[in-house]
């Protein structure tokens, strides 16, 4: 097995595990495996820097496999997440994991 092969079991074996880390959320009405990270402003604090890739803007990041998530993710797009809409502050993906940084959407 390649080194990306195994990356891409542990996303799903671990990091992505409904009994691990993962939890079930509605993305544009599907449900998916994601990990939110409502704390991510604190932990950048904590270390001196909170504008990484736009994060200053951002209340949460979503973690979940691209396969699971929708393609078009530009920066200002509105996501329903779980039935209310976030709006797209910046996107990473790598080795199959997309980070989707989002913030309220202060007029819903």
């Amino acid at each position: 097995m390649s080194f990306k092969d195994q990356i891409k079991q542990d996303l799903s074996d671990i990091f992505l595990n409904l009994d691990e880390f993962a939890d079930l959320h509605r993305i544009e009405g599907k449900e998916v495996p994601v990990v939110i990270d409502s704390d991510i402003m604190a932990k950048l604090s904590k270390i001196g820097d909170n504008r990484i890739h736009g994060m200053d803007e951002a209340d949460m990041v979503i973690m979940g496999k691209a396969s699971d998530l929708p393609e078009n993710l530009d920066p200002g797009r509105l996501l329903n997440l779980d039935g209310r809409e976030v709006i797209v502050v910046t996107t990473t993906s790598e080795m199959g994991l997309v980070q989707i940084a989002v913030r309220q959407n202060r007029m819903s």
